[in-house]
């Protein structure tokens, strides 16, 4: 089953809910862009590939909602669809990217009326989420280059299929290099506050009976100081032109431990993360989330009653603690001004109608 999809004997969209897993398995249905920017805020979807192709799928779902007649009207309420779905989430830049993608088709004049513009964006989300598939899986095998037989990896956050439609960034890697018959084991953080890591990578994991151990995020320095760590593989939600990473709450200090232990540290990142508009990371929107994420924990209090927190979802890790960025064209190396810029090139050229089978 893919995170995000469209069901065409319902005519609706559908998500996994991730708040739920891995307790329960729930796929709610979305007719309205409005709920799905509301699933995007709320994270029943996360993850740079999902949110970017639940953005696909919203503006589908929008267009099908708007009652214009005509076609002006119609583009007219898919610009004010995109603005609210794009306000959802500030960090990710795959939400934005998705919403621009699909008016871009929404715009071609070969489209004349509101039905054919309708018509096209839904093939072209569906295109969206299966291009994903077949990057993700690209990208997998370029970073299974990466992990030799016996390595241990250590790996932060979610960023399986569960964070894409489907195959994954990071874990992606780690699927991939298992699939090749390599013995492999995984140090998965837990990621607080949300316990992406305990609840979903440890899932996807059992899932795929690939050999991990969970472990406190606060002990990632032990293992690579212990020697127990042979690199260490995240995911980004946005890439800046000189290599600067913005991931998930906590990726930062794995880049500066893996930096003074000698550990490999890798982003695998699509090249629809990397923002070339955007010199360096300190201009990344860094999102704040409601603080009851950090004060509680399922539904139990952790700290005295009426304290503050603070809740930022994500952290910068600057390019000179990255030893390489694996993407869907390769994997990238310093200089990152120059190579990320060549590698977004090299992916806009890849024929991705022969990858996913499309004639």
């Amino acid at each position: 089953m893919r995170t995000v999809f469209w069901d065409y004997d319902r005519d609706v969209m559908k998500m996994i809910d991730q708040r739920l897993l891995p307790f329960e398995l729930v796929v709610p249905e979305y007719e309205t862009y409005q709920a799905v920017a509301e699933g995007i805020r709320d994270m029943v979807v996360r993850g740079a590939p999902a949110i970017g192709a639940a953005a696909g799928f919203g503006m589908a779902l929008a267009a099908r909602q708007s009652a214009a007649a005509d076609r002006l009207g119609l583009l007219r309420d898919l610009e004010a669809a995109g603005q609210y779905l794009e306000a959802a989430r500030p960090t990710a830049v795959n939400l934005a990217w998705g919403v621009r993608r699909l008016l871009r088709v929404a715009a071609g004049e070969e489209l004349e009326t509101a039905d054919e513009v309708r018509d096209a964006l839904l093939v072209e989300a569906q295109r969206l989420a299966d291009e994903d598939v077949a990057l993700n899986r690209r990208m997998g095998y370029n970073g299974a280059e990466l992990i030799s037989d016996g390595d241990t990896i250590l790996h932060h956050c979610n960023t399986g299929a569960l964070a894409t439609v489907d195959w994954g960034t990071a874990l992606g890697v780690v699927f991939a290099a298992h699939e090749q018959g390599k013995r492999i084991h995984v140090l998965v953080d837990e990621t607080r506050p949300r316990l992406q890591g305990a609840r979903l990578t440890a899932w996807e994991l059992q899932q795929r009976g690939i050999s991990f151990d969970l472990i406190a995020d606060n002990a990632a320095g032990h293992f690579m100081r212990a020697g127990e760590v042979n690199i260490v593989l995240v995911g980004s939600d946005r890439t800046a032109a000189n290599g600067d990473v913005a991931n998930k709450i906590g990726t930062y200090q794995l880049g500066v431990l893996a930096k003074e232990n000698g550990v490999p540290f890798y982003p695998v990142v699509p090249t629809s993360t990397i923002d070339l508009d955007l010199p360096t990371g300190d201009l990344i929107p860094i999102e704040e989330r409601d603080m009851d994420e950090v004060l509680i924990v399922g539904a139990q209090p952790i700290a005295p009653t009426g304290i503050t927190a603070r809740n930022p979802a994500f952290d910068v890790t600057p390019h000179r603690y990255v030893t390489g960025i694996v993407t869907e064209a390769g994997i990238v190396y310093p200089p990152f001004v120059k190579n990320l810029r060549a590698a977004v090139a090299a992916a806009k050229a890849i024929d991705w109608d022969d990858e996913i089978g499309v004639e």
